[in-house]
């Protein structure tokens, strides 16, 4: 261990910013071989502790309590290594595979499935070799991409029992949100094949539909953008259930002083789902949305609750859509399902709510005139757009002006 730990201290010394990119990549390939190296020794190791019993000797009554509490692994990651190496036991070709660094522990943990208890029960009985499938599965791990193989493992799951009673697809799905501490938040959805294609099939056709030239997010944040679209004309359909007795809303707690100052007002407003956002990001929410009067007494208790007015009427909307057409921001044309009303003077600061101080601004593009970017409407009625430091965005033929 020592003599690794030196080894390990050596690499970290050395100045890759003297590395060009072909020597970089040769430094990659052999510290990726190592790393699955390492990890083979540590599901062989931890395999070694449970058999012993050895987590006892620190309080714990199983290893994947031990590695959560001394190795602050997830719950997922340490039920996968334990499952790993009492597999690895019946996967002979696997483990030797993993050991030599061909094999990564991601691998290896798609591989493991076919070993458990009931899976090598119905293997013997119909008289399966599970050392040859475990040497096939070895070939395509180490010859194809890691979606293949988790593919081949699962028809391989599948013919041990092709006539087992079809599963509800439905019983399987979960999906888990979790709010941070700022208000944003995370979440996580395991689906069935059908449940899966659809959710991808929806957000697929946002991400795909037209989108603005020079368009720089990523893979990612263009579907996490996709799904707060979708869910954005959902709701302004309508069409949604109702929860408890009101159609589905984003509501929004802010006082009058801070909707009025045109400070950002950091953590002055509060949604229904408890999360803390600045006054700016409710005033950006405001621009197209009811708003309703409640009177407080200094102890919080209601005095007197107002009628929910509508900032931009339906026959208003008509008439914006009607001119605009699409989203007016320089470059998008995002469909008017999609958009908001956007007051190009905020009605909190004297914008009247008249169609020749509205446009139509997708939910991305509102949020970007919100944070620095500006819209205007000139007399010839071609829309213009700014960036915060003032510079016009020109699009096509328009460069050249």
């Amino acid at each position: 261990m020592g003599e690794l730990q030196s080894a390990l201290d050596a690499l970290a010394a050395e100045d890759l910013d003297l590395l060009p990119g072909p020597a970089l990549l040769e430094r990659l390939g052999p510290l990726l071989v190592l790393q699955n190296r390492i990890a083979a020794e540590v599901t062989r190791t931890v395999r070694r502790c449970e058999l012993t019993g050895a987590a006892e000797h620190d309080g714990k009554k199983t290893m994947p309590s031990w590695l959560r509490g001394h190795g602050h692994l997830t719950a997922g990651e340490a039920a996968r290594l334990v499952r790993s190496g009492r597999a690895l036991e019946h996967l002979q070709a696997t483990a030797a595979a993993f050991a030599d660094g061909t094999l990564t522990a991601a691998q290896v943990a798609v591989i493991a499935s076919i070993a458990g208890e009931a899976e090598r029960a119905a293997a013997d009985e119909q008289g399966v070799d599970l050392g040859e499938v475990d040497r096939a599965l070895v070939a395509v791990a180490e010859g194809e991409a890691h979606e293949r193989l988790a593919q081949v493992v699962h028809h391989y799951q599948e013919a041990l029992d092709p006539d087992g009673v079809e599963p509800d697809p439905t019983e399987g799905r979960r999906l888990s949100l979790t709010r941070q501490a700022d208000g944003s938040g995370s979440g996580r959805f395991d689906l069935d094949a059908v449940g899966f294609e659809k959710v991808r099939a929806a957000i697929e056709s946002i991400v795909q539909a037209s989108r603005p030239k020079g368009d720089d997010r990523t893979r990612a944040q263009q579907q996490a953008d996709a799904l707060v679209q979708l869910c954005d004309n959902q709701l302004a359909s309508g069409n949604l259930p109702l929860l408890r007795t009101v159609k589905p809303e984003v509501v929004l707690e802010v006082g009058l002083d801070d909707v009025v100052d045109p400070a950002t007002g950091p953590g002055a407003a509060r949604t229904g789902f408890g999360a803390q956002i600045s006054a700016a990001r409710a005033r950006w929410l405001a621009c197209d949305g009811a708003i309703s009067r409640i009177v407080m007494t200094p102890d919080g208790v209601p005095l007197d609750l107002g009628r929910d007015h509508r900032v931009v009427t339906p026959g208003l909307r008509k008439a914006v859509e009607r001119r605009d057409r699409h989203c007016v921001f320089a470059g998008c044309d995002a469909p008017t399902h999609w958009c908001e009303v956007h007051h190009l003077i905020h009605w909190l600061f004297g914008g009247e709510t008249t169609l020749e101080n509205s446009g139509l601004l997708c939910e991305r593009h509102h949020s970007k005139v919100h944070h620095g970017f500006r819209v205007e409407r000139d007399p010839g009625g071609r829309w213009r757009t700014f960036r915060p430091d003032g510079t016009e965005i020109l699009i096509g033929p328009l460069l050249q002006v």
